[in-house]
């Protein structure tokens, strides 16, 4: 078990619990703006230098998943080593998994073909794993230092702003670099952006380890926290909110795209949202005192219903624009709220692993996001005669074989191949005729549908824009 350190609080006035030093709160953001910027500038850069060499918009999706994929295996880990250790060891072991990344990146420019491909790969896992142990650190540190309900409130606030700034700082850095110099000079520059995290982990003072006190048994089962009564709610809504985040991120380009909007236009769009989310962040701490986390929540989400609704109906860049706005405030107070709320159900030595389920289930949406780009599918039915065994497949869009048929058989895929089947059926069984006739009426219509996708959407961009996720 850890202790506070008396360096890391500022003492009150009234003699009660002191709260967190606002120097402090100052380094966390620095510290979390260099990780995290890290990640958002090589989240940009390797996709977009992969898909000027000519790869399919499938390796792209792959490159994209693998920044959330590998914090989705290792999240955990980083819970317990932080609940045990505090903020240093985590934060250490960040900045080393960001600078190997970052020289994994750089080395990949000398080579080509498929090693550099991989190379990149194994960059986009290192990096995201980096941010997201030193998040889980920084946030866990913030929390338990926060005098009480309404100050960690305000502290996570604060500190949701800096992984806005560095969706900024990132890119756009990034961006130029490799306009200017190319994307070597642009993955040096990443690898320069270290020493952010560096000088803010040296400003921490260390926690004092509480000698004889062990940790309990159940921090080995982290999966019980799901029981504690609200979390697995909390943790629900938490995802739903995040999924129409991603959501809004992809769908505003390509619908840009279609109604023949300018790159300009669309980053217009996805910059106001980014702004109103900055701007909602730093408006929760001057009114922290006045607000109930749980209230908040619940207006969030049916905010965010409400604007999703309408969105469809807003045809022009600047009722889009005013629709990306509103919606940013309403998923803009998720974070604060979510990790306050996260804090009152969460034993104090379990943060971590509290904070850890909370990525884990984040970031498992940004995997499937990205790898579901150019997948299409189609549901097919059986129509038997149990005593001939003459048999009809339809291809399903109507239900029909839910209330007449005896098969659904779901086929999902890209033109290259299929990436997931479902069947569920009413008779005793089925033979290899009605297999391959099901897989080849699905072909068909997968590859209808995604000529239909490809007429929207032809092919990936030779060039990615900088408000690109």
């Amino acid at each position: 078990m850890l202790e506070k350190d008396p360096a890391l609080t500022a003492a009150a006035s009234d003699g009660s619990r002191p709260g967190m030093a606002p120097r402090i709160l100052l380094t966390l953001i620095i510290g979390q703006v260099g990780l995290h910027a890290i990640m958002a500038g090589l989240r940009m850069a390797a996709p977009l230098q992969v898909l000027r060499e000519g790869y399919s918009a499938f390796s792209v999706g792959l490159l994209f998943a693998l920044f959330a994929a590998a914090p989705v295996l290792t999240a955990m880990t980083a819970g317990r080593i932080t609940d045990r250790h505090g903020y240093h060891r985590p934060v250490s072991i960040s900045i080393a998994l960001s600078l190997a990344g970052t020289l994994v990146a750089i080395v990949s420019t000398y080579v080509d073909g498929a090693p550099h491909f991989v190379l990149l790969c194994l960059a986009a896992m290192a990096v995201g794993t980096a941010a997201n142990t030193g998040v889980i650190a920084m946030q866990r540190t913030a929390g338990v230092t926060a005098r009480d309900a309404t100050e960690r409130m305000r502290v996570f606030s604060w500190l949701s702003v800096g992984p806005s700034f560095s969706n900024v700082v990132g890119p756009v850095t990034v961006g130029l670099m490799i306009d200017f110099a190319g994307f070597r000079a642009a993955y040096v520059l990443m690898a320069v952006l270290i020493a952010l995290p560096i000088w803010a982990a040296t400003r921490v003072p260390r926690a004092k380890a509480s000698p004889g006190r062990a940790l309990p048994a159940a921090q080995g089962h982290a999966l019980t926290l799901l029981r504690t009564p609200g979390m697995a709610r909390l943790l629900m809504a938490n995802w739903l909110l995040s999924a129409c985040w991603d959501a809004h991120s992809f769908v505003i380009p390509v619908i840009g795209h279609e109604r023949g909007f300018s790159a300009s236009t669309i980053g217009f769009i996805l910059g106001t949202f980014t702004l109103s989310v900055s701007a909602i962040r730093l408006v929760i701490p001057l009114m922290a005192h006045r607000l109930d986390d749980t209230r908040m929540l619940r207006w969030a989400m049916w905010g965010t219903g409400l604007i999703f609704a309408v969105y469809p109906l807003a045809s022009t860049p600047w009722l889009m624009g005013l629709c990306a706005g509103l919606l940013g405030l309403t998923l803009g107070v998720t974070q604060p709220m979510v990790m306050t709320t996260l804090h009152h159900l969460t034993p104090e030595d379990r943060h971590g692993q509290a904070l850890a389920l909370r990525s884990m289930a984040l970031n498992l949406s940004s995997t499937v996001m990205p790898l579901s780009f150019g997948v299409a599918g189609a549901a097919m039915g059986l129509v038997l005669d149990g005593e001939t065994g003459h048999f009809v497949v339809l291809t399903d869009i109507l239900g029909k074989e839910d209330s007449i048929g005896d098969m659904d058989f779901k086929v999902t895929g890209t033109k290259e191949g299929i990436t997931a089947l479902q069947m569920d059926i009413k008779v005793k069984g089925i033979d290899e005729r009605v297999i391959r006739e099901g897989l080849k009426q699905a072909l068909a219509a997968r590859l209808f549908i995604l000529d239909k996708m490809t007429s929207v959407l032809p092919s990936a961009r030779e060039e990615m824009s900088e408000f690109a996720p």
